[in-house]
C-alpha cells in the first residue's frame, strides 16, 4: 500500500485451483492490484498420480455420506489434506522456479478442495466445505496466505458461487461487449459481462458426469479427445428428459454441486452412446444458460479441461446461438484462469474489496471474503 497517496500498488501473487475433476493441482503468478492484471507470470500444474486421486477421492465420498449430519469423517479429510498439501507446495516450487528474484510472490490465494456444496433453499442458508490444512500449507510457502473465500458469502445468504467473474471482468475490459466466459470443470458456470455489469452461474453439468462414467466402465479417468463420445449416438429423448430438471428454469443466481448430476442418468446407454450423450448435456445446458442473460453476447470465451475436448466443442458450436471460442482464441491462458482467479481475489481479500456481488452469487450486496494468514 502506498500510504502517502492511497493507492495499492500491484504485487506478485500465485493462484491455486484444485477442482472437483481431481486431475491437478493448477499454480498461477500474476501481477495484481485485485482490479486489474498488470503483468502475467509464470504458471505450473501438478497432476494428481492415481493413489493420490483415490485418497482426495475418498474423502469426497466420506463428505457426501456424512452430509454435515454426525461427526465428520475427518481422518479422511486428513488424508486428503496431506496429498493437498503436497501437491500445492510442489505446484508452487516449480511456479516459483520460473521466477525472476523481484518477480517472486509475496501473496498466495488457495481454494481448497470442494468435497460439499449445498445450495441455499426456500430461505435457508446454504453450505459449502472446501478442505484445506491452511496453517501447515501457509508454513510450506512462506507467504501470506489467503483462503476459504466461500463462507462469508454462503453465511450472507449467497450461493457461495461462483467467484471468477470478478477475474473474468478484469480480463474482459477490452472486449467488445457483452461477452460471456465459460468455465468447463465438473460442473459448467457461465458469466456475462456488459461493463461493470456482471452476472454468474452454474449453468450444468460439464466435465464431471463424463469422466465418472468413463471411470464407472474402467475406461480410464475422462475421454480424451471426445473420442468415445463421437463414437456414439446423442440419446435426444433422455437428453430432453434431462434438460426438463427445474434447475434449467430456475433464474441466476444458483449453484450446483458436482454430484447433483452425475453419470447414473445415462444409465443403460452402452458406453459410448453414454459418452456422447452426457457431452451433449453439458452443452445443451451452456445453450440454455446463454439464453437467460439479459441481452445477447457476442461470443463464448472458453476456459477450462473442457475447451480440450474437440466434441464437446462442436457440441457448444452446434447448440449455441453464438459463436464458442477458446481462450487462447482471446490470448488468454486457458488452463490457469481460475487459479489466476485465485490470486486476484486474494488480494480483494486482502484489501477488503469485493469478491461476490448480487449478481453472481445472490448475496444481498456486495461482499468481500476470506482469511488470511500472514
Amino acid at each position: 500500500m502506498n500510504t502517502e497517496t492511497g493507492v495499492f500498488s500491484p504485487i506478485w501473487t500465485i493462484g491455486f485451483m484444485s477442482g472437483t475433476s481431481i486431475d491437478a493441482v493448477d499454480a498461477a503468478i500474476i501481477r495484481t492490484d485485485g482490479e486489474k492484471v498488470y503483468e502475467f507470470g509464470p504458471v505450473s500444474e501438478r497432476k494428481f498420480a492415481p493413489e493420490e486421486r483415490a485418497v482426495i477421492s475418498a474423502a469426497v465420498e466420506a463428505a457426501r455420506a456424512w452430509h454435515w449430519e454426525g461427526e465428520p469423517p475427518q481422518a479422511a479429510f486428513d488424508a486428503a489434506m496431506i496429498v493437498l498439501n503436497r501437491a500445492h507446495k510442489d505446484a508452487f516450487d516449480d511456479a516459483v522456479a520460473q521466477c525472476a528474484p523481484d518477480a517472486r510472490p509475496a501473496l498466495a490465494g488457495v481454494h481448497g478442495q470442494t468435497v460439499l456444496h449445498k445450495a441455499p433453499q426456500n430461505g435457508v442458508n446454504g453450505r459449502t466445505l472446501q478442505i484445506l490444512d491452511a496453517q501447515s500449507l501457509q508454513a510450506l510457502l512462506g507467504v501470506p496466505l489467503a483462503y476459504d473465500f466461500r463462507t462469508a458469502d454462503v453465511e450472507a445468504g449467497g450461493e457461495g458461487a461462483p467467484l471468477a467473474p470478478v477475474y473474468h471482468l478484469a480480463l474482459s475490459a477490452d472486449l467488445e461487449q457483452p461477452v460471456a466466459v465459460l468455465n468447463l470443470g465438473g460442473v459448467a458456470n457461465l458469466t456475462y459481462i456488459n461493463g461493470d455489469e456482471i452476472f454468474g452461474f452454474d449453468c450444468g453439468p460439464a466435465n464431471g458426469p463424463v469422466d465418472e462414467w468413463v471411470m464407472k466402465h474402467h475406461q480410464g479417468t475422462y475421454d480424451a479427445d471426445g473420442h468415445a463420445a463421437r463414437l456414439g449416438e446423442v440419446h435426444a429423448e433422455r437428453l430432453a428428459d434431462w434438460m426438463s430438471h427445474p434447475y434449467f428454469k430456475r433464474s441466476y443466481p444458483k449453484s450446483l454441486d458436482r454430484y447433483d448430476f452425475n453419470a447414473d442418468l445415462a444409465d443403460g446407454l452402452s458406453f459410448n452412446d453414454g459418452c456422447a450423450t452426457l457431452t451433449a448435456f453439458s452443452a445443451t445446458g451452456v445453450a440454455s444458460g446463454l439464453s437467460l442473460f439479459p441481452k445477447p453476447v457476442t461470443k463464448v470465451i472458453v476456459c477450462g479441461g473442457g475447451r480440450l475436448n474437440p466434441f464437446l466443442m462442436e457440441e457448444l458450436n452446434q447448440r449455441c446461438p453464438v459463436p464458442v471460442v477458446t481462450a487462447e482464441d482471446e490470448g488468454w491462458r486457458g488452463d490457469s484462469i481460475e487459479a489466476e482467479a485465485f490470486a486476484l481475489l486474494a488480494v480483494r481479500s486482502k484489501r477488503g474489496l469485493p469478491l461476490s456481488f448480487p449478481g453472481t452469487t445472490g448475496v444481498p450486496y456486495p461482499l468481500t471474503g476470506g482469511k488470511m494468514i500472514e
